[in-house]
């Protein structure tokens, strides 16, 4: 089965994570995306993150029901910080039987130079990237790297946790089973 890894923090995950996933299913031959949920970003800091289950458990609040979406707790069982050529080849020697592909955004891509092991992310794997705006993608690129140009909404977790913390609404923002969750339990105030 071709999988399509889907990294992120998803801190909390959003509307615009579900749509990128979605348009992936639909265009690009992957058999499921996998929503990678990482402890620890080395890019991020920490303090601003929600406990990594409770981001998975909204994760799986968001996708239930969805059989070609998966929430993903990989990364929450190897070293941290979560580098992504590690959990690439761990998932590797877990599942021999499906290929792997990774998902990112153009402004992941263009700070993967900076990523432990980048080249060989770049060159043993297929790379779907979906183009956002201020990070234009000019160059050809190798044939395991596909551009593509999802649908994008202008919406970030910063902002919806901006918004909790002011005491306002998320609504549409995120899947209204996420939208519970974060309110009942008091998530980002």
């Amino acid at each position: 089965m071709k999988i399509g890894l889907y990294f992120g923090s998803f801190n909390p995950i959003h509307h615009g994570h579900l749509i990128i996933a979605r348009f992936m299913l639909e265009n690009t031959g992957v058999d499921q995306v996998w929503f990678i949920v990482s402890p620890q970003n080395p890019f991020k800091p920490s303090a601003t993150l929600l406990n990594e289950y409770h981001r998975l458990h909204l994760v799986r609040v968001a996708i239930e029901g969805e059989n070609q979406l998966k929430a993903n707790d990989i990364e929450f069982h190897l070293p941290k910080p979560s580098y992504t050529v590690d959990t690439l080849v761990y998932l590797e020697e877990k599942y021999p039987q499906h290929s792997f592909s990774v998902i990112m955004g153009s402004d992941s891509f263009q700070n993967l130079p900076k990523w432990k092991n980048a080249e060989i992310i770049m060159t043993r794997y297929n790379l779907f990237v979906y183009t956002r705006p201020g990070f234009e993608i000019h160059d050809p690129q190798p044939e395991n790297i596909t551009i593509v140009n999802a649908p994008l909404l202008q919406i970030s977790a910063t902002y919806i946790r901006n918004l909790l913390k002011q005491g306002k609404s998320i609504r549409y923002l995120v899947p209204d089973a996420v939208m519970h969750e974060i309110v009942n339990n008091g998530y980002y105030r």
